[in-house]
């Protein structure tokens, strides 16, 4: 595959990686995910302040510099090479893909906020008995006077506890499994609102996530984003997105991932020389190097077809999940096992990558989900 980045895509990817190079510290970042706040704010201003990528990939109207899906990429990618822990994905993407096609004048004011780095909005659509489908909602919002009333419990809301606001799907209308009917309402997540609880918890990768309960909780009407009903359709394309955004993220991890591999096999001496020099484990790190170009060619392709037609978006991001699903299990237990017992240590970085990859497997979306839907597309196609 023939692909060549501009000028301006080519100080993007120039600029973040020289920037997280030199001041993202990864035991720094570590220390601030299992003792701190979960994240490092100064960091997340940066990003927006000195660098702009929260808003590279967003509208010229809503802060951001006119980029699309391919800056995305080249900043997932730069951020998974570095193990960022931050959540661009779930806000400058995802969030930020929600609000920008409900529209309306309160959204648009977030989507900025969101590009200068002033709101984080993360979104809450997965519940108990759902599974990965997220169509299948049984959180319901009811009128009552001017109000709005929620009900109900949604589970691993990826970065809500570091947000300051929060997208919950809930049903308006329609059966429990039906595209019409969903809704999207915005939650503000720091406020004491009544009937609004979270739980917050650290998960294996050292990112957080929140369990929702929605136990009457009165939102004023321009809670609703959107109309009331319809967001079925925003959420299909934002979590495309975020799947497209995972893999891209995941290909910059298992780049790292290699490196530090034959690095490392360069340096460890069995027999009388380093270990690299049997043919054996040359073998195994060829096949390692064979998944990452495999799963990067796939992230990319899924990534130029989010502007296509429904049906050939979905296959490209379900064939793209799949490739790097499968090439990060595979990439990540190799690494491991190369580096012996050490590769599960703290101490190491590979452990780390290894727990993050594997996160990355499952997130907007199993392999096994993707193999799925894109026999579903394919046979719609």
């Amino acid at each position: 595959m023939d692909f060549t980045l501009n000028d301006e895509q080519e100080l993007l990817r120039n600029g973040l990686t020289r920037f997280l190079a030199t001041r993202y510290d990864l035991e720094k970042s570590r220390a601030a995910a299992k003792t701190g706040l979960g994240w490092q704010p100064d960091i997340w201003r940066a990003f927006a302040e000195e660098l702009g990528i929260l808003g590279a990939a967003l509208p010229e109207e809503y802060g951001g510099i006119g980029g699309g899906p391919v800056e995305m990429m080249l900043i997932a990618e730069a951020l998974g090479h570095a193990l960022v822990i931050e959540p661009y994905v779930d806000t400058a993407v995802v969030a930020a893909g929600l609000l920008r096609r409900a529209g309306g004048d309160a959204a648009a004011e977030l989507v900025e906020k969101i590009a200068s780095g002033t709101a984080i909005v993360t979104v809450a659509a997965t519940e108990p008995t759902s599974g990965e489908n997220w169509r299948d909602v049984t959180t319901v919002a009811e009128r009552d006077g001017d109000d709005w009333v929620l009900r109900g419990t949604k589970i691993v809301s990826a970065s809500t506890p570091l947000a300051s606001h929060v997208l919950v799907t809930a049903r308006t209308s329609g059966a429990r499994t039906d595209a019409d009917g969903i809704s999207l309402f915005l939650v503000e997540v720091g406020s004491s609102t009544p009937g609004l609880t979270l739980h917050h918890y650290r998960t294996v990768d050292d990112r957080r996530a929140s369990d929702i309960a929605l136990e009457g909780v009165r939102l004023p009407s321009d809670a609703l984003v959107g109309g009331a009903g319809v967001a079925w359709p925003w959420l299909t394309r934002a979590r495309d997105e975020g799947a497209a955004a995972v893999c891209a993220e995941a290909v910059g991890c298992m780049r790292k991932v290699l490196a530090d591999t034959v690095e490392y096999c360069k340096q460890r001496q069995q027999f009388g020389q380093p270990i690299g020099g049997f043919q054996v484990l040359q073998h195994r790190m060829v096949d390692m190097y064979m998944h990452v170009e495999q799963a990067a060619a796939a992230a990319l392709l899924a990534i130029l077809k989010l502007d296509a037609d429904e049906v050939t978006r979905a296959r490209a991001v379900s064939a793209a999940k799949v490739t790097v699903g499968r090439a990060a299990q595979f990439v990540g237990q190799q690494a491991v096992q190369l580096h012996g017992g050490m590769g599960m240590t703290e101490e190491l970085a590979i452990g780390h990558y290894f727990k993050r990859l594997t996160a990355l497997q499952f997130e907007f979306g199993s392999t096994d989900h993707h193999v799925s839907r894109y026999a579903q597309a394919s046979v719609a196609g």
